[in-house]
């Protein structure tokens, strides 16, 4: 029996200090602090468990993306199932399997969550007397960047299950588990690395509000906002040096029609960006010469991005 995904759970990210991490991820990004522990925090946007995990460490990065199984497919049964596929995986102390992806990526499945009542009626419609007013709906996306694209590409499908949404020509492939446009997304780059997790924001003008709050924080965008073609989110992607990733958040996700045929968009402006700007190439690094750059806007002034260092 094939393993049945129901959603995105978490994602994992390493920090180097739990307790400034755990406050800075809360204040800026408007997630609430569910649980922490001595060299651990769990964060949620709402109502749900946790969606973001940290852990201190030596080295900030990502750590690894949780996908939570459906309800009819047991831990025991993906384990059986990552074995005929010849994926050696660990068992963790709660039952759960970690494994890597075959650009290294780390990867986590857990068992279905029974959702508590307040989960299922509509987000104004739970009580609530610790939610803050200013925060995302939910994490619903990860993107990666990989050179192997085949090989990830048969890896999400023909062992987790995912069906394909879109391609951008050559440049990209976009995964759904439900009716939202993507929840996995894998970009043909090199070297491989975790690119962003993605939050759920609403609308436009909840866009707004985070942007203008992220400001006055001292963050800054790496691309947007923009209106994708392919998916037709609005969005923005701000860059997050102390873990080495974007987030992005956006709003207005296309919803496909089940069963979906995926769709082949070129890879031109216009799929990229409906509005036409394409992202500066500092926009898919994460060295210090990129990140400096992009601080600084030196590509938006005719400056040309220094080569990356060889990895």
């Amino acid at each position: 029996m094939s393993i049945q995904l129901h959603d995105l759970h978490h994602a994992c990210l390493r920090v180097l200090d739990i307790d400034e991490a755990a406050a800075r991820w809360s204040i800026q990004f408007g997630l609430t602090v569910v649980a922490k522990e001595r060299r651990r925090a769990l964060l949620a946007c709402d109502s749900e468990d946790y969606c973001l995990e940290l852990v201190e460490d030596r080295e900030a990065d990502h750590d690894h993306t949780g996908w939570e199984l459906a309800a009819d497919c047991s831990l025991e049964t993906a384990a059986a199932h990552l074995d005929a596929c010849g994926v050696h995986f660990d068992r963790e102390a709660d039952g759960s399997l970690r494994f890597v992806d075959p650009s290294g990526g780390g990867v986590q499945l857990l068992p279905h969550r029974e959702r508590l009542a307040a989960e299922l009626l509509p987000p104004p419609g739970r009580r609530t007397s610790t939610l803050p007013g200013f925060h995302p709906r939910k994490l619903g996306h990860v993107n990666v960047l990989a050179p192997n694209m085949a090989e990830m590409t048969a890896f999400y499908v023909d062992v987790l299950g995912m069906d394909i949404s879109d391609f951008l020509g050559e440049a990209g492939i976009w995964f759904h588990l439900h009716a939202e446009h993507h929840q996995m997304a894998i970009v043909g780059m090199e070297p491989a690395h975790f690119h962003h997790i993605a939050f759920d924001i609403v609308d436009w003008g909840q866009l707004r509000i985070f942007l203008d709050h992220l400001g006055r924080h001292g963050r800054w965008l790496g691309w947007g906002p923009v209106r994708h073609g392919l998916a037709q989110n609005l969005c923005a992607y701000v860059r997050i040096p102390e873990e080495n990733l974007f987030v992005e958040l956006y709003c207005d996700m296309e919803i496909l029609r089940l069963p979906h045929t995926p769709r082949e968009w070129s890879d031109d402006p216009f799929g990229s960006n409906t509005w036409g700007i394409l992202p500066p190439r500092s926009y898919f690094r994460f060295d210090d010469a990129a990140v400096d750059s992009e601080r600084h806007q030196r590509e938006a002034q005719g400056i040309p991005l220094p080569p990356a260092e060889p990895s």
